[in-house]
């Protein structure tokens, strides 16, 4: 019998139009497509302007969804990673999962689950706006501890629930992308460990084991909290992940760890450096994988890091370190994550595209499906 591996695609739920909020960044009422759409060629050699095989579709469509599902789980894709937001009060871009993944009549046929985007939101989703050198915080990411009950009791009711909610152990796996914001939102690391333990006794209460509480890791010392007055803290990751009771840590990009101005497999031998430490931790990790990095769509000037020969073939080379490092740890579920379903902005999606097609997608197909 074959291995089946968990393929787990980040999912950024702003193509969409229909939140309304979506106006503030995105006027024409088409979500991030806009910035998609306009952006054009900034270098001699730059590969943008780019357009999506599918069009500018509505991604909060179960229509849509029902297409994408079907197209995700052929080329072996079977969990999305939903970024999920709640700022100034309540969620933000929900509906694409609530509206168009969970309304497709297909979406049992793929898991899905939560990651808590909780950074602060500023200028740089508005391209107009993008360019001022000060970052402008519109709304802020950390939450007190009234709102982050708000936020448990939402998972709980809406999100856990479901029969698809991917799950380790029988335990619902929530993800939260920054702890040091939480941290400072909440007051500090005890008053951290208070709520993720509210967290964890309300999930007992809904009938779950627990939940699996998992984390998007950085580069080793890049954790720096205070909560509301102290002095900085510094912490590795896994001595959080020992404080707060983590249970495991994968990234969101290859940018939280490595330089992504250069060549791609130059990139890879520092990922592989970070599977080897990661590896030994006591603390479960889960491999990553980026496709590449360029944020310029998101600016109307050339500026940033931007990563070089991430052809469809070079990231063929990155999923097989992900499998080798999931074979060798045959005691944890065999989860992968990837950046990403489709952050198109930042270039790092699998999604087809008039320049490589479904060259990405054909790369997951045969390393994970395929030769199984």
């Amino acid at each position: 019998m074959s291995k089946k591996y968990d393929i787990a695609a980040y999912i950024w739920p702003s193509y969409t139009g229909d939140e309304p909020r979506t106006r503030i960044f995105w006027p024409e009422g088409m979500g991030e497509w806009q910035s998609v759409r306009s952006a054009n060629s900034k270098y001699e050699g730059d590969s943008w302007p780019r357009k999506p095989l599918w069009g500018y579709v509505n991604e909060a469509n179960p229509d849509v969804m029902e297409m994408e599902i079907n197209c995700a789980t052929r080329y072996g894709v079977n969990v999305f990673i939903y970024d999920w937001y709640w700022f100034d009060d309540r969620p933000f871009l929900e509906n694409c999962l609530n509206d168009g993944f969970l309304k497709a009549p297909n979406c049992n046929d793929m898991k899905f689950y939560i990651m808590w985007a909780n950074h602060d939101a500023n200028q740089v989703w508005a391209k107009d706006l993008s360019d001022t050198q000060a970052s402008t915080v519109i709304w802020k990411g950390g939450v007190t501890f009234d709102v982050f009950k708000h936020v448990v009791a939402r998972m709980i009711e809406k999100y856990f629930c479901k029969e698809n909610y991917y799950k380790i152990d029988g335990c619902p796996v929530f993800m939260i992308y920054e702890i040091n914001t939480l941290i400072g939102g909440l007051g500090g690391i005890e008053e951290t460990k208070a709520a993720l333990r509210y967290l964890r006794d309300e999930v007992k209460k809904a009938g779950y084991p627990d939940v699996h509480l998992q984390m998007t890791t950085r580069n080793r010392h890049a954790l720096n909290v205070s909560g509301v007055d102290g002095e900085p803290l510094r912490y590795e990751n896994t001595e959080i992940m020992e404080l707060l009771d983590i249970d495991s840590s994968t990234h969101y990009q290859y940018a939280h760890v490595a330089n992504m101005d250069r060549d791609y497999l130059d990139i890879l031998k520092d990922v592989e450096e970070v599977y080897e430490r990661l590896g030994k931790e006591p603390k479960a990790y889960f491999p990553h994988v980026s496709i590449g990095w360029d944020n310029n769509p998101r600016y109307h000037r050339l500026g940033g890091a931007i990563t070089k020969n991430n052809t469809p073939e070079n990231f063929e080379k990155a999923l097989r370190m992900a499998k080798k490092y999931v074979d060798e740890h045959s005691d944890q579920v065999p989860l992968v994550t990837i950046n990403s379903w489709n952050e198109w902005t930042e270039t790092s999606y699998l999604e087809p595209d008039d320049l490589y097609g479904y060259g990405y997608l054909e790369a997951v197909k045969k390393v994970f499906v395929d030769e199984e």
